[in-house]
């Protein structure tokens, strides 16, 4: 009887460690999903799009174990692309990946995000490491900045040098996508400053536009991209989604999502159909700033 209270004693702390997950992982209907058959799905993608929280700690580690799966089943034909680098410094980005640049001399001219030593480098490093392309696909963000205060049109006259950091001109904004809809609600829908409103959600389609062009550009057939970004971008399959589609319909995408909830047990109703599949983590969870 003792050496069974023993046993139930060391099996309980096991039992309870459980109850307690980082993360969940659900299909875009709710269903509880495998990562093994998951990840045998985006190898035959064509580009995966990994829509993060970008101080989210369980993200950013989910994204390096993705991204080193994937360079395995791949071999040699996995690109990672990112939001967080912009298009003027891809030739530092491209030195850096070949081994022409040292850490110091990359983070000091790539302007890299707050939070690049603990949430990007990892991945750089590895693409270093596994001999992986990299791109930076984002407008550089002055141009999201004068679009967000003057409309689209302000673009026009930038020399065109700068313009090969953009999307192709006329960029055209569906104001009905989901995302940009969910935008005008948050900004209100007051005449007097439609405009403005209208402005940052183009600033938003820029942004989605330019990211697109650039992954479309950096792969070949047979490859998969695995692009991060923020999950707002690719939420709903539109943003990004929406402008690959319209220049590659043929394009097979799948989409990934972190959200937050209070439990894990199943997806909730305002998370259903977010993306092909639901990173679920702890609102309670630490965060990296």
């Amino acid at each position: 009887m003792r050496f069974l209270l023993f046993l139930l004693l060391l099996v309980a702390p096991a039992v309870h460690a459980q109850d307690k997950p980082a993360y969940r992982l659900f299909t875009a209907a709710g269903k509880p999903a495998d990562y093994d058959k998951m990840l045998a799905q985006l190898a035959q993608a064509d580009v995966v799009l990994f829509g993060e929280q970008h101080n989210d700690p369980i993200a950013h580690w989910l994204e390096l174990q993705v991204a080193r799966d994937l360079a395995q089943r791949k071999q040699g034909q996995l690109v990672l692309g990112f939001e967080m680098f912009e298009r003027d410094v891809q030739p530092l980005v491209e030195q850096y990946n070949t081994g022409e640049l040292t850490d110091q001399a990359f983070e000091a001219d790539s302007r890299p995000w707050p939070n690049y030593a603990t949430d990007y480098k990892p991945l750089l490093q590895l693409a270093r490491q596994q001999k992986l392309r990299v791109v930076g696909t984002n407008v550089p963000r002055r141009y999201a900045s004068q679009v967000a205060k003057g409309s689209l049109s302000t673009l026009n006259a930038l020399p065109d040098t700068e313009k090969a950091w953009l999307a192709p001109l006329p960029i055209t904004v569906d104001f009905e996508l989901p995302g940009y809809k969910n935008m005008q609600a948050m900004f209100g829908s007051d005449a007097g400053h439609a405009a403005g409103v209208q402005n940052i959600i183009q600033a938003q389609a820029l942004k989605d536009a330019t990211m697109a062009h650039f992954i479309g550009q950096s792969r070949q057939p047979g490859q998969t991209l695995l692009h991060f970004n923020g999950s707002y971008h690719s939420d709903n399959h539109d943003g990004i989604v929406w402008y690959l589609h319209q220049a590659a319909p043929q394009l097979k995408i799948l989409t990934i999502s972190t959200v937050s909830q209070e439990q894990l047990q199943k997806l909730d109703k305002d998370n259903l159909k977010k993306a092909d599949y639901v990173v679920v983590v702890p609102t309670d969870m630490t965060k990296t700033y």
